[in-house]
């Protein structure tokens, strides 16, 4: 057994393509936690792409205690009109079960938030399940305000590609 001061201390930087394998696993341990697992339909090749690929969509954060992945975020960078500046949108945190309540996601989360100021983010801002209370409370904790007037629009499936299929003949 290891004491404090043996044990590894979290380190936290940005994921290469090396760690697909690792991020995609956690990808799937949060959506099984969420009860989505069968929402996802990424694969690890996909991800790699969406990640690293030659136009990459988002990025992604690695937390290792030594050289154990421990915990991931996914995140992109968005626009408000309000503002006129950019914002950070998280898709995604997640600290393994094991590693949990070791100030990991905090850690993770001040680690964005730092990413949001170096960029000049008005915002920081990310979804939470309406039953997941423990998130809820950690994420008030932080500082966040859950927004409950606001709500999520969602259109994908086969009802992504049937919408502009919808658009009348002058349109572009």
């Amino acid at each position: 057994m290891m004491n404090a001061s043996s044990a590894p201390s979290l380190s936290i930087r940005p994921a290469s393509a090396e760690d697909v394998p690792a991020l995609w696993q956690m990808v799937r341990e949060l959506a099984s936690y969420e009860n989505l697992l069968d929402e996802v339909t990424a694969t690890p090749l996909q991800m790699r792409e969406a990640l690293f690929g030659s136009s990459p969509h988002a990025h992604a954060i690695l937390a290792e205690c030594g050289k154990e992945p421990v915990g991931m975020a996914v995140f992109f960078f968005s626009f408000s009109t309000f503002q006129a500046r950019p914002g950070l949108y998280l898709e995604d945190l997640y600290v393994r079960e094991a590693f949990r309540r070791r100030g990991y996601g905090e850690r993770m989360l001040r680690y964005l938030a730092k990413v949001a100021v170096q960029n000049g983010c008005g915002r920081f801002e990310w979804a939470v399940l309406d039953w997941n209370l423990p998130a809820i409370r950690f994420y008030e904790k932080m500082g966040a305000k859950v927004l409950k007037e606001w709500r999520i629009c969602r259109v994908s499936g086969p009802s992504l590609p049937a919408l502009p299929k919808e658009m009348t003949a002058g349109d572009p």
